[in-house]
């Protein structure tokens, strides 16, 4: 299992990414993919870059990380940008095993929301003494789902931070041995006209032969958790334990202050912090 690396910085090298993108028009670059074509995901997946837009390979986003000084995620396998529009979808990879979907029926999404909740207001805590915005879960923009076909989970959750409107939108796509985690980053008063170029462009997606979720043969790995910690404590982080609360927010893009948080809140009782906070803002 990766360990967590704070995505927020990977984040911030995606919008550095989406100007050399513009760049990589004039000439093929390595690491960028131009569409029409096929990207690859690490060595478990793969897809389908249309027309007007870009992928940035993980290792190149990256190297872009580590020259500015900040952490890496050894997980994040790329990005794809469009061209003309100001939203991004970040794709990581955690080899954490073949997770079941018992509790598919079971997803209990008032229940699921209050941890959200609790999590984040105690590690606002934290944040104040960081000198970090607080951060407040208004609700879901859309309750998780779970697709018994696709076997992908889905869910959007809305919240604020000094006035200004957060949403995250994640998607997980379970795999034979891993989970592919889908980020869609986009400006809260865009997600719904996006969504459905979002979906499209999903619909390119493809687990390698050998690692789709229906490839599963007894005596692989199974994960220690189910869908609701996928939901609650995420897989980026490892959901070492059910108590474990992530949260995770962009502030899109040109023309305002971008503030990226990525919050990891306290496992049994908030006694202990797994991980670290992280925040940090800049000008775009």
């Amino acid at each position: 299992m990766k360990t967590f690396q704070p995505l927020a910085a990977v984040l911030a090298a995606v919008f550095l990414t989406q100007s050399l993108c513009a760049q990589s028009s004039k000439g093929a670059k390595p690491g960028f993919v131009e569409g029409p074509a096929t990207a690859k995901l690490g060595k478990v997946a793969q897809i389908e870059v249309p027309v007007g837009y870009t992928f940035v390979d993980g290792k190149t986003i990256n190297a872009f990380m580590k020259a500015a000084g900040e952490p890496v995620d050894d997980g994040l396998l790329g990005s794809i940008d469009p061209t003309n529009s100001d939203w991004s979808v970040l794709f990581s990879y955690s080899d954490i095993g073949y997770v079941k979907d018992d509790d598919k029926d079971k997803l209990n999404a008032d229940k699921l929301l209050q941890s959200y909740k609790d999590g984040t207001e105690q590690a606002n805590k934290y944040r104040a003494k960081s000198g970090i915005p607080p951060i407040h879960v208004v609700g879901w923009e859309q309750p998780p789902k779970y697709n018994e076909t696709t076997h992908n989970l889905e869910w959007a959750i809305r919240g604020t931070s000094e006035g200004h409107d957060i949403l995250n939108y994640d998607t997980r796509i379970l795999g034979r041995k891993g989970v592919m985690e889908v980020k869609l980053i986009v400006e809260p008063d865009q997600f719904r006209a996006t969504l459905p170029t979002f979906t499209n462009l999903m619909a390119g997606y493809h687990y390698e032969t050998g690692q789709s979720y229906a490839e599963y043969k007894p005596g692989d790995k199974i994960a220690k958790y189910g869908l609701a910690a996928l939901i609650t404590a995420g897989a980026a982080v490892g959901a070492a334990k059910l108590g474990l609360f992530a949260w995770l927010a962009v502030f899109l893009k040109k023309g305002f202050k971008l503030i990226i948080v990525a919050v990891v809140a306290v496992a049994a009782f908030f006694k202990k912090i797994f991980g670290r906070l992280f925040g940090k803002k800049d000008e775009y």
